[in-house]
C-alpha cells in the first residue's frame, strides 16, 4: 500500500512538472521582431515594437528562472506585438500615400480652377 501511495504521488508530481521547451522556441519571436523592423516599425509603430522586445527579454529571463509556462506566454505575446507593429506600419504607410494623393489632387484642382475658372467641372 505504501508503495502504491508513493507511486501515485510521484506520478502526480511528474504530471504537474513543466518540461523545458526546445532551445529554438525563441526563433519565431525573433523573426517576427526582425520582420517588424524591416517593415519600418521603428518609425511607424515604435511602441508596439518596444513591447515586443520587452516581452521577449522578459521571456528569456523567465526561461532562465525555469518559469517555462510564463516564458512561452510572453513569447506568444511578443509575436502578437510584432504582428501588430507590422500591421500598424502598413496602415501608416498607406495613410501617408493617401495624404500625398489628396495633396496632389488639390494641386490639380487649383491648376484647373486657375486655368478654366472656378465653375469648371
Amino acid at each position: 500500500m505504501r508503495n502504491l501511495v508513493f507511486l501515485l504521488t510521484l506520478l502526480l508530481l511528474t504530471a504537474c512538472a513543466t518540461t523545458k521547451p526546445a532551445p529554438n522556441v525563441f526563433n519565431r519571436a525573433d523573426q517576427a521582431i526582425d520582420a517588424a523592423v524591416e517593415a519600418g516599425a521603428e518609425d511607424h509603430s515604435p511602441v508596439e515594437l518596444r513591447f515586443a522586445r520587452e516581452k521577449l527579454a522578459q521571456a528569456h529571463s523567465d526561461m532562465d528562472r525555469k518559469h517555462y509556462d510564463k516564458a512561452l506566454y510572453l513569447i506568444d505575446q511578443s509575436e502578437v506585438n510584432s504582428e501588430l507593429a507590422i500591421e500598424k506600419t502598413k496602415a501608416a504607410i498607406i495613410r501617408g500615400k493617401v495624404t500625398e494623393l489628396a495633396r496632389q489632387n488639390e494641386i490639380l484642382r487649383e491648376d484647373i480652377e486657375s486655368t478654366f475658372g472656378e465653375g469648371f467641372e
